[in-house]
């Protein structure tokens, strides 16, 4: 590159974001007034002619240089030590480590402000290996210096940044989410000019809105400028008056023509049983949709039947199977999907590698591995990384009495904490989540376990599970019927979208093929309860 491009790249002002056909990217290259480009997450330049030109990683990162003060900016010695930002010649370096302190790369920055990365990509924010993964505030800057500025200003605070700037803020954030969940605040602090306004609104978008606060700076551009004028009040300030981040929610009815005119499918997947489909009219997100059944009546096999439907148009699913491991969950959708039943006997390693690459291989499948861990809180937090972190839009979690089964309390209350924490994570993150619920022992002799009808009632604990489900799903079969018959009679017991209730179809299940297929459903007549 030359001098002259470099000098260009130092007067140019941004202008907007652009998608990079050299990586793929969406958003993480950034056109300038001159004309030329350049892309933050794979590191191409292309000049305001056309010629590009692409700054190749290094794969043996080392540190190099060493920590000074840097006086115009001032910042120490001892916070450019702590964060590791060296000084090598014309060269400032910000060194970045992943998660366990293991240096990975190197962000370097020439006298022009020119930058390139040497090394592999970190995951994590600059700094946030120095601090721990829980605490009771965060901040995090649009850039390295920034980070170093508010260190500081407020010494000891956890003060991360950005990677790639405003431009990549919101996948930084997705791939950072876990552990910022640690923390029971999370500030904002990027530029006061437009994009960092807009990256800030992206980001605050993926987080938590309790937890996030976006600081404003109204004298300066950054906390670096406000440290360079010698205001570390200013820095303070901003980070102590940071405002909870509360997305746009009031609007006036009458803006709404263009929205309520506008035609939109009723939902965003349809069911695999058409008798399902008529009731329910779709799968859509944002709701949440409890199945329940009697033991051993079939919800999670009806679970994998809806799963790979999903999974095989596409569908991002995340699978949280609380009751059996990975190995098992894994060979019963595979099972679910192939139509041959893996998960009953031996299979040589070229059937399941096939079925693997036919299902597994291909999907956007995201599994829960707990260890054994039923803690709702982490259960909460996973949700919400699948949601946010993985942009998964259908969640499966199989099942409500396990999740509270580790906890000491009255059942019904913790159902009724459960039951709204889990709506709230629906409607904060618009996810379809598909719950599995368990229903209580009945009063007549006969049981759920012998064809004994489902009543909304008859939920398992607190009336929270029927009122905070947009719909509820109920298999019925007779298990001791005598014929042997598998037929499962799938009742709505609620349904919110339209209040059609009742039998929707009847369902035989072919245990060879690990499948239902749908028979025409005959609405029954109860005198005890249909008058």
């Amino acid at each position: 590159m030359s001098r002259h491009e470099l000098t260009q790249t130092s007067e140019s002002e941004f202008v907007r974001h652009l998608p990079c056909e050299t990586c793929g990217s969406s958003d993480a290259n950034s056109l300038y007034s001159d004309g030329h480009t350049y892309c933050f997450s794979c590191n191409t330049r292309t000049s305001g002619d056309g010629d590009i030109h692409t700054q190749h990683m290094s794969t043996n990162v080392r540190l190099q240089g060493e920590a000074q003060r840097l006086v115009k900016r001032g910042i120490s010695e001892k916070v450019c030590q702590q964060y590791k930002i060296y000084r090598d010649g014309e060269l400032l370096r910000f060194y970045y480590f992943d998660d366990a302190g293991i240096l990975k790369g190197c962000k370097v920055k020439t006298k022009d402000k020119d930058f390139r990365y040497e090394g592999t990509p970190s995951n994590t924010l600059f700094g946030q290996h120095l601090f721990p993964a829980t605490g009771k505030r965060v901040v995090i800057t649009e850039g390295e210096l920034d980070a170093a500025s508010c260190q500081e200003a407020m010494p000891g605070w956890p003060m991360v940044s950005l990677p790639n700037g405003a431009a990549g803020a919101k996948k930084a954030i997705q791939k950072a989410l876990p552990w910022l969940q640690g923390y029971d605040e999370i500030t904002l602090f990027f530029d006061a000019d437009t994009a960092g306004r807009q990256a800030a609104e992206e980001a605050a978008g993926v987080l938590p809105p309790g937890k996030t606060k976006i600081a404003r700076l109204e004298t300066y551009k950054d906390a670096s400028d406000a440290l360079q004028a010698g205001e570390s009040e200013a820095i303070r300030r901003a980070i102590w008056d940071a405002k909870p981040y509360r997305p746009d929610g009031i609007v006036d009815g009458k803006s709404l023509l263009e929205l309520v005119t506008t035609p939109s499918p009723p939902s965003d997947h349809e069911y695999p049983f058409s008798g399902l489909q008529h009731k329910l009219h779709g799968i859509r997100y944002g709701e949440l949709v409890t199945i329940t059944a009697g033991s051993g009546i079939g919800k999670s096999s009806f679970c994998r039947e809806l799963a790979t439907h999903l999974l095989n148009k596409g569908e991002r699913v995340g699978y949280l199977a609380l009751e059996e491991s990975n190995r098992r969950t894994a060979l019963g959708l595979m099972s679910a999907s192939v139509g041959k039943a893996l998960h009953i006997g031996e299979h040589d390693r070229s059937t399941l590698t096939e079925a693997y690459q036919d299902t597994l291989g291909k999907w956007n499948l995201f599994l829960f591995d707990g260890f054994g861990s039923f803690d709702p809180d982490i259960i909460y937090n996973r949700i919400e990384y699948l949601a946010c972190g993985l942009d998964t839009k259908v969640i499966f979690l199989d099942h409500l009495s396990i999740l509270l089964s580790g906890l000491d309390g009255d059942e019904r209350r913790m159902i009724d904490t459960t039951m709204t924490k889990l709506r709230s994570l629906v409607e904060r993150t618009g996810i379809a989540m598909f719950l599995v619920s368990h229903l209580r022992r009945t009063h007549d002799d006969k049981g759920h376990e012998e064809g004994a009808r489902v009543a909304l009632g008859q939920l398992r604990g607190s009336a929270a599970t029927a009122q905070l489900s947009d719909g509820v799903i109920a298999l019925e079969r007779d298990q001791q019927a005598q014929s042997g018959s598998s037929g499962t009679t799938v009742r709505i017991l609620k349904n919110r979208y339209s209040g059609e209730v009742g039998v929707a179809c009847n369902l035989e299940y072919d245990l060879s093929t690990c499948k239902f297929h749908e028979t025409e459903a005959d609405d029954d007549f109860d005198p005890n309860t249909d008058f």
